[in-house]
């Protein structure tokens, strides 16, 4: 696993093939297909340089200059490893020998970064913009709780970022903050109706002092006036806190009356449109991102997900399977043509949603997952889930989330790969061209991407198509047996510079009968289940006959069958390769995860936990789809401990880290010491330690993670033990025979083990 930790580190790349096979038959034969997951501002080692020039590209294809071209340093020229075409150094390469050669070219920087000199952001604006949309349809102390989170936010936004405030309930507040000592203005929409772009803008005094513009489409022109309407929405963070602040100050819950059998009138919808209009008048092609904090579901106008009617329930995953969520999809199609106007306005949406109820994050998540934005679901706004996540976003630390904005992201690959589609936080920009493969997966069709909003973390997972139908055999004649992908990420920093990383990487390739080793050999079980749960995610959201989890089993069946040592028909003879022995684990585990068991979740919380997974790299995806369980015991320090209801013991501590829940566990004795207050006496120090220990490794966990994760301490047979007793193996359940641990635990379950899931598997796949 090293090797991969390595290419991961040097290229921000894991693949689950790093052997590809040859031909399409034997690519098909792999069951997990040719992929990559991809982290475009994964964070490179402090030797990479930073090139303060613009990159030299290929005349034909327009690849990047790389380690892997062929360079001639007699006629100044190199070769395209990607097309064969032969380009022209320019006059400033001419000193360029096998001793002097640009950085590039130096075979450990296949990952590079290029500070583009020539190529500023459109609009002047270079720094970040805010505009927070505030649910205010909430109980007071709530809203308090708001208050003080969004006050402590915007302490901490750089004081050239553009902040901007719009509140709603039943109806649209924008307020406008450059008031400059006069009155403050607010400007009211009506929630219940749909709004266009020009009646926002014309209401908003945006064409008093000028010619309403012929094309409908708003004012074009960054000019004076534009400006002026610009500092009266949206003013530097370092002006505005006092105006932001007094706002903030007197807001107070809606004051439409809701009758008792009804729910509040919350027209989110509305206020969204609105936001995305203003932005894209005041600031089209410029880093801005909407952050939207939801207390309720939608109720009133567009993108409404249920009646006010408190006696019609809010829809659940059986009313979205037998379609009768009379409002689902009209609110989706609204927030598909809100993720449109947003990317193309290269804007972001970010929701907070802190609710005991569905919000309608379901809906919402085309425009999120789209535009690149954060998520955050908690059950309160004054929840540390939501605090301590929002002061992560504006965190100006070594730690911080790495926020950038407008980046556009492209492939080339060589001649006999294809690139079917990516499964991410991205938009397609319907780039067709040769390299794009017929069949399509997630955003398809085009070798280019929008990224609005990407970070340190977020990951793509680029799905690929092997185009060779067989090798030709050409006697004598060396065949070259390396496929080249390269990837290409523009991207504006938090500082507004514009920046590109180039990744070019190198694959070998093999066909034929003694192929089956070499795959194996290059064979990341972790980035194979990774690349199976997008897969699995994506095909319960769009395949409207799909049963999951028969297509996790056949794919894992068929890959033992094919890469697995047996005799046929014969179990026991069964053995696979240690580089494949744990994806059946992998596999287990993610059958019975949250983002293949609905069962027991909301709509809301189900697109939660895919979205998360979607955007976050392999170690983390990881930690999704099977927890880490650490113990902690007197006589030993932290150890880890098999994922299993086994390991639980009277006299030990468990840590479960399953990414949104960090769990710290405490046996039953040691929870009776502990009540009785052993820990507190000097004598008992050694007892003392081991409680501290688990926390302080669970807080560390807590702090470098987003969204921040609920953090749960509990005792065996207490009540919120749950949160770890539904992760564990269930190898002793209420009707097993394996005999209890003494002073263990059984679980209540009627699911399989994972002994009785692998010898199901043992046998099939041996047949």
């Amino acid at each position: 696993m090293t090797e991969f930790l390595d290419l991961e580190t040097q290229d921000a790349v894991r693949m689950p093939w790093n052997v590809i096979p040859g031909t399409k038959h034997e690519a098909a034969q792999c069951i997990i297909p040719i992929s990559a997951i991809y982290t475009p501002l994964k964070p490179l080692p402090k030797s990479t340089p930073l090139l303060p020039y613009s990159p030299l590209r290929c005349r034909n294809c327009r690849s990047v200059l790389n380690p892997f071209s062929i360079v001639d340093f007699s006629t100044k020229i190199w070769i395209c490893s990607f097309c064969l075409h032969r380009n022209h150094f320019p006059h400033h390469y001419q000193s360029i020998t096998e001793d002097n050669l640009p950085a590039e070219l130096f075979p450990q920087y296949t990952t590079i970064e290029y500070e583009l000199q020539n190529e500023k952001p459109s609009p002047p604006i270079t720094s970040q913009v805010f505009l927070f949309v505030v649910d205010t349809c909430i109980i007071e102390e709530e809203i308090g709780f708001l208050r003080s989170g969004l006050a402590r936010a915007i302490g901490q936004i750089p004081g050239n970022s553009l902040v901007g405030l719009i509140t709603f309930g039943r109806y649209v507040c924008v307020h406008e903050l450059g008031f400059f000592q006069k009155i403050p203005k607010v400007y009211v929409f009506n929630g219940s109706k749909e709004i266009s772009k020009d009646q926002v803008l014309e209401q908003m005094g945006f064409f008093q002092k000028k010619a309403r513009p012929a094309t409908g489409g708003g004012p074009g022109t960054r000019d004076g006036h534009l400006q002026d309407n610009v500092s009266r929405f949206l003013l530097p963070a370092s002006e505005c806190e006092f105006a932001v602040n007094s706002v903030l100050d007197e807001l107070q819950k809606d004051s439409w009356p809701v009758p008792g059998d009804q729910r509040a009138a919350r027209c989110t919808g509305t206020a969204l449109t609105v936001a995305a209009h203003l932005l894209g008048a005041c600031v089209p092609g410029c880093g801005a991102r909407i952050m939207a904090f939801l207390g309720g579901p939608s109720s009133e106008g567009p993108g409404c997900i249920v009646s006010k009617s408190l006696s019609e329930p809010i829809r659940s995953h059986k009313d979205l399977d037998k379609d009768s969520a009379p409002f689902y999809h009209k609110a989706v199609k609204l927030y598909e043509g809100l993720s449109k106007q947003l990317v193309h306005q290269g804007h972001v949406l970010d929701v907070f949603a802190c609710a005991l109820d569905q919000v309608g994050v379901a809906e919402l998540k085309i425009a999120v997952e789209r535009t690149g934005g954060l998520v955050v679901l908690a059950e309160s706004f004054g929840h540390s889930v939501f605090k301590d996540s929002l002061v992560r976003v504006f965190q100006s630390t070594d730690n911080d989330l790495g926020l950038s904005s407008n980046g556009m992201f492209e492939i080339t690959c060589s001649k006999d790969v294809k690139i079917q589609g990516v499964l991410g936080p991205c938009a397609s920009l319907e780039k067709k061209g040769p390299l794009c493969a017929d069949t399509t997966i997630g955003q398809g069709g085009t070798t280019a991407w929008k990224m609005c909003g990407l970070d340190k973390s977020t990951s793509l997972c680029l799905i690929f198509d092997i185009t060779k139908k067989e090798i030709p055999d050409v006697a004598g004649q060396a065949v070259n047996n390396q496929f080249y992908f390269q990837f290409l990420t523009y991207y504006q920093n938090s500082n507004g510079q514009m920046r590109l990383r180039a990744t070019t990487l190198s694959r070998r390739w093999v066909t034929g009968q003694g192929s089956i080793q070499d795959l194996i050999a290059g064979f990341d079980q972790e980035a194979a289940v990774v690349v199976m749960a997008r897969q699995v995610s994506f095909k319960m959201e769009t395949e409207a006959e799909f049963d999951p989890i028969r297509w996790l089993d056949k794919s894992l069946i068929h890959l033992c069958s094919h890469f697995g040592d047996y005799q046929k028909d014969n179990p026991s003879s069964f053995v696979l390769s240690p580089r494949l022995s744990i994806i059946p684990q992998f596999i287990f585990n993610l059958r019975r995860s949250q983002f293949v068991q609905v069962f027991n979740n909301s709509p809301d919380e189900t697109a939660y936990f895919r979205m998360v997974m979607n955007r976050e790299d392999v170690a983390n995806s990881v930690v999704m789809i099977q927890p880490s369980l650490i113990t902690y015991a007197f006589n030993c320090g932290a150890e880890p401990a098999l994922l299993d209801v086994a390991s639980i013991a009277p006299d030990r501590i468990l840590l479960l880290d399953s990414y949104f829940t960090v769990v710290v566990f405490h046996g039953s004795t040691i929870a009776q010491w502990r009540k009785a207050g052993y820990q507190n006496e000097p004598e008992h120090e050694a007892f003392a330690q081991l409680l501290r220990a688990p926390i302080s490794d669970a807080e560390a966990i807590v702090k470098e993670r987003f969204p921040v994760p609920r953090l749960v301490i509990c005792d065996q047979h207490g009540s919120q033990a749950r949160f770890l007793l539904a992760k564990l193996n269930p190898s002793a359940t209420y009707h097993s025979d394996a005999p209890l641990v003494p002073g263990g635990d059984i679980l209540f379950t009627d699911d399989v083990s994972f002994e009785v899931f692998l010898d199901h598997l043992q046998r099939l796949a041996v047949q």
